[in-house]
């Protein structure tokens, strides 16, 4: 469901790849069975695309990584949430346009 430059992130890999990342990350947390995730998903590959090298973008089932999702009070999705150094940036819960998320992107200016 992930497009060429989206990652998966999982409860495995998230101290790694988002926590630890030198780099912003921007997560979306989804599930297979929410209507909504699936039409941010389009979104979610186009900013993967057109940010290659300056963040890292991935998604999170929130079904198969429910350790994750509890950690960051994820309790309607699609919340998609941005990170730099491991810290929270912004939190957007529900189904959201895509220029606000490239604007959250564009203002932490790595």
């Amino acid at each position: 469901m992930a497009g060429a430059n989206t990652l998966e992130f999982t409860d495995e890999n998230f101290e790694s790849e988002v926590l630890q990342s030198d780099k912003p990350v921007l997560v979306d947390f989804w599930a297979e069975w929410c209507g909504p995730c699936k039409a941010l998903a389009p979104i979610i590959d186009a900013l993967a695309d057109e940010n290659v090298g300056k963040v890292k973008i991935g998604k999170l089932n929130t079904d198969a990584s429910q350790e994750t999702s509890v950690r960051y009070a994820v309790s309607a999705i699609p919340t998609v949430i941005l990170f730099n150094d491991g810290e929270i940036v912004e939190k957007f819960v529900g189904l959201r346009q895509k220029k606000d998320f490239q604007a959250a992107i564009d203002a932490i200016g790595n």
